[in-house]
């Protein structure tokens, strides 16, 4: 166990980046994703004995990730949220003329790689479709992995990503007539 305590301990080290990437593509909010990566990271330090040397160990890391957002998303969406409208007001005054600091260098890294039209064509795409498309071309993961993570049969994974690269064709497809067009007056 020795030796193996610091190579998983890298190895969990070396994942943040990635899982930070794809629970900020979960959440949409990155102090939430942090608290989702941090949340996974323990999860996965306590379980360590539960790993499978030899095994995926990326792959078992996404799972815990999106088991954990699953089971939070459950939660919120069982507690009752009270609030008067005069708060709800402030807080929006509040949040209206607050600059957004760079969160990190992986956000700064995915803005400056993903176009406008890109991210919000992703943004728009329901949650499940967004999370596989995210799993296969982003994290390069296989659909038989994506399965596991996803707790869903392949071919769900395979419509999902099919369904989704259509949707994001036509987004982009659009987008791009949109800009043409402006252009040209």
């Amino acid at each position: 166990m020795g030796e193996a305590l610091p190579s998983m301990r890298e190895a969990l080290v070396d994942a943040i980046p990635r899982l930070r990437a794809f629970a900020v593509a979960l959440c949409h909010d990155s102090h939430q994703a942090d608290d989702l990566v941090q949340e996974t990271l323990v999860k996965a330090w306590n379980a360590r004995e539960n790993f499978n040397q030899g095994t995926n160990l990326k792959a078992w890391l996404f799972t815990i990730l999106h088991n954990t957002w699953r089971n939070q998303r459950r939660d919120r969406a069982r507690a009752r949220l009270e609030a008067d409208s005069e708060t709800v007001e402030q807080l929006v005054d509040l949040g209206a003329g607050a600059d957004r600091p760079a969160d990190n260098p992986e956000a700064g890294l995915l803005e400056a790689v993903l176009s406008d039209d890109l991210r919000t064509a992703l943004d728009d795409l329901p949650q499940p479709y967004r999370e596989t498309v995210w799993l296969r071309d982003v994290e390069e993961l296989s659909y038989q992995e994506i399965a596991a993570i996803l707790d869903v049969p392949i071919g769900t994974v395979m419509s999902r990503l099919s369904r989704a690269r259509r949707q994001l064709y036509r987004a982009l497809t659009e987008a791009g007539r949109n800009q043409g067009g402006q252009g040209a007056s």
